[in-house]
Parts: C-alpha cells; sequence; structure tokens
C-alpha cells in the first residue's frame, strides 16, 4: 500500500482547525471549470518521496507555462493550422522523414510508459510523460515550422499536420487520468469520441478526409491578480475559525 509523505500550503502544514486551507467549494466557485488544472498542479507535486509544498504562484505558473504554452499552444496551433490549410479535410501523406519516424516512436511508447510509472504509484512521473508526449508535439511544430514550410513545400506539410493531429488526440487518452474533464474538451475539438485507453499509442487515430471542430482554447492563462488575491484570502482566513465544519 504506498503512502505519502505531507502536502504543506504556502509554506506551512495544511490545518483545517486554523483555516489554513484551500477549501475545494471556494475553489469551484473561484476558478469555474478549472479543476482538472489544480489535479494537474496537485498531482505534479504529490508528496510521494518527501514532503511538499502547494503555493497559490506555483499553481499559476504551472498553469501558464505548461499547460497554456507547451500542452495547449501545440493543441492550439495544430487544430488553427489544419483547419486554415485544408478546411474541413485532413490529407494524409506517408512519406516520412527521421524526425518523423522519431516522433511516431514515442507516441508509440508514451502510454507503457505512463502505465509503468502507475503500476509503481509513481504518478508524477505518468503524469510527466503524458507532458513530454505534449512538448514533444510542442517541439516537432517549432522544428517543421509549418507555417514557412506551407509556400514551398506543401506535401511535405500534410505529414507533419498528420502527424500532429495524431499526436493531440493521443494526448486525449493519455491525460485523461490526470485532467478527464479536459480530455474530453480536446476530443470534441477533434470531433471525436474520447479513445479508449487501449487506443493509445496508435498513430491513426483520425482518419483521413475527417473533419474537425472549430478551434478552441483548451487551457487560459491566470493573471497576476487573482493570485494575488488567493494568497491575500489565505492570510485572512487563517485569522478566523474554520469556514467548512468537517
Amino acid at each position: 500500500m504506498p503512502a505519502n509523505e505531507f502536502l504543506n500550503l504556502e509554506g506551512q502544514k495544511l490545518s483545517t482547525s486554523r483555516n489554513w486551507a484551500v477549501w475545494g467549494k471556494d475553489f469551484i466557485t473561484e476558478f469555474p471549470n478549472q479543476e482538472d488544472i489544480l489535479r494537474y498542479v496537485l498531482c505534479s507535486i504529490a508528496p510521494e518521496n518527501k514532503d511538499s509544498d502547494f503555493s497559490w504562484k506555483d499553481f499559476q505558473a504551472r498553469n501558464n507555462n505548461e499547460l497554456c504554452s507547451i500542452f495547449g499552444n501545440f493543441v492550439n496551433r495544430t487544430l488553427v493550422l489544419t483547419k486554415k490549410y485544408y478546411r474541413e479535410l485532413l490529407h494524409l501523406e506517408i512519406e516520412l522523414l527521421e524526425v518523423d519516424v522519431e516522433l511516431l516512436k514515442t507516441i508509440k511508447e508514451t502510454p507503457d510508459n505512463i502505465a509503468q510509472a502507475v503500476r509503481s504509484f509513481r504518478f508524477r512521473d505518468a503524469q510527466g510523460e503524458a507532458m513530454k508526449l505534449a512538448r514533444a508535439g510542442n517541439k516537432y511544430l517549432a522544428d517543421t515550422e509549418p507555417w514557412k514550410l506551407i509556400k514551398t513545400d506543401p506535401e511535405r506539410v500534410k505529414t507533419i499536420m498528420n502527424i500532429s493531429l495524431q499526436i493531440t488526440a493521443n494526448l486525449a487518452i493519455v491525460f485523461e487520468p490526470f485532467m478527464p474533464k479536459k480530455a474530453l474538451d480536446l476530443a470534441e475539438l477533434l470531433n471525436i469520441k474520447l479513445p479508449r485507453w487501449e487506443q493509445a499509442g496508435n498513430d491513426q487515430l483520425i482518419p483521413a478526409n475527417h473533419t474537425i471542430n472549430e478551434p478552441g482554447i483548451l487551457f487560459e492563462k491566470i493573471e497576476d491578480e487573482k493570485i494575488e488575491e488567493q494568497i491575500e484570502k489565505l492570510k485572512n482566513q487563517g485569522q478566523k475559525p474554520t469556514k467548512y465544519p468537517l
């Protein structure tokens, strides 16, 4: 049976009696539809081997720098470019370069790496493997620059966008254990039913001539003002009785 160490809050021990806590009811009210963001952050800092600390600024940084700038940026670029170049159709090409082969290998290996970590109760590592796939996709687009290549080699861009869409579909699967609502949102953007875990690693999840939905923002950045409000609120509530009886 796995056991974790302690999770602290803003450098202090969590204490419901002292009201030094982030209450779930408050979070849902003040961060509507962002429960998965909290799930992601808590998994990222899970005290599996030693005590860890939740801070609002770290919560903001992980949302803005990881979920928005890496995961969300890759998904948005993929969907926007696909719509722009092919309207509602995905064109498939089969000629692969070495960079494509390496990325397809990463797609295939990711679910096995996640499963192995989960079986060992290393949930932080498991979620990290899912994020590695998002990072790989983001780097792939940045390196191949299909927005430039479309002018000189449009056939090559078909392959790039196909692979990017296959990564996006796989991200919906591998992130489902960690962010189930966002996984469903991503599947909806792709206009597919969320694939089962057994389909993870498949590089043909999106078929030829598939119609994707209009691109949407998967993650939104959290502004400094919002975080400062939460920090100030925590300081103030720590001087008052517990709000929610246990």
